[in-house]
């Protein structure tokens, strides 16, 4: 697998020659200005929830490439009356096979309200895996006991991208104790630094997953890691 960042919580995964994209907003972010939206290779497209800062180029990318939407009900069923009708509705506690690997739709703590103050369904993660890697994209969310159920009902994650920034998700504090309770070491922070309520000291966060044996990877925008 090899995992792209573009800011705060985009990511694209290749994965059994499949692009996957999640929480798409780079457009608007001026901390990923490098990156050209239009160029970004999409055969799904992920969102977590409805907020502007995970779904603000989603259906920009959908129109360009054809992907298809992976989210809730609410969320699939709001672009398909935009004439975005190629889409895949999970609701929680839910898994699909895909020809990548299997998504199981699980629970976040959030909120979600898609741009035009429709409702957007409740928020969610994905766990996703294959022959490849198992690993966890929690989308927005705070700390809760029903991370502990993932590691009793999917594969061991190899790795898992985690909020860290606080204020609107949970912070690095909270993060350290969502790791232990998804049994993953290897942890890669998203939802900080792209404004003024979710800036955080990169050193003291990475301190506190080292502390409990953890290792936390703060990518740079624009790069590109094996996972």
């Amino acid at each position: 697998m090899k995992l792209t960042y573009y800011g705060q919580s985009c990511f694209g995964l290749e994965t059994q020659g499949s692009h996957l994209i999640f929480d798409p907003m780079i457009s608007g972010n001026e901390l990923a200005a490098a990156i050209d939206v239009n160029k970004l290779p999409a055969d799904y497209v992920l969102l977590s929830h409805g907020h502007g800062d995970h779904v603000a180029d989603a259906e920009a990318i959908v129109k360009r490439t054809g992907a298809k939407i992976i989210s809730n009900y609410e969320i699939v069923s709001w672009y398909g009356a935009k004439g975005l009708e190629n889409g895949h509705p999970l609701n929680h506690g839910g898994k699909w096979a895909f020809d990548f690997g299997t998504v199981k739709y699980v629970n976040a703590v959030h909120s979600s309200m898609l741009p035009d103050q429709s409702y957007g369904g409740n928020p969610g993660g994905f766990v996703i895996w294959n022959d490849e890697k198992s690993f966890y994209f929690a989308g927005d969310t705070a700390l809760t006991l029903d991370m502990k159920l993932i590691p009793m009902t999917c594969p061991k994650l190899d790795f898992a991208i985690l909020p860290i920034g606080d204020n609107f998700t949970m912070g690095y504090e909270d993060a350290v104790l969502a790791a232990e309770f998804i049994d993953c070491d290897k942890i890669i922070g998203c939802h900080y630094d792209t404004f003024g309520y979710i800036k955080i000291d990169h050193a003291a966060a990475k301190a506190a997953f080292a502390k409990k044996g953890k290792e936390l990877i703060l990518m740079d925008i624009g790069a590109t890691i094996s996972v």
